[in-house]
């Protein structure tokens, strides 16, 4: 587990030893998974648990606005 990034008390990670499709894991009060590009090419919320309405939203929109960094990391990290 690679912690790619921090704001707003969450927390961006991507497993090493994860799969496809490219996505990163966000931790707060709670946890989402969102897809990296999602089927309009923008990052897409798989599930989420425990995160409040509010934090949601930050993490969908943190993620979008670092799409291009986190899938460069997604790269690096899997190949």
């Amino acid at each position: 587990m690679v912690t790619i990034y921090r704001a707003h008390g969450l927390r961006v990670i991507i497993f090493t030893d994860d799969h496809e499709p490219a996505h990163v894991h966000v931790f707060g009060d709670g946890q989402a998974k969102i897809n990296l590009i999602g089927p309009d090419g923008f990052p897409a919320l798989v599930w989420a648990e425990g995160m409040k309405a509010n934090d949601l939203r930050r993490a969908v929109q943190l993620v979008h606005d670092q799409r291009e960094q986190f899938l460069a990391k997604w790269r690096e990290i899997h190949g």
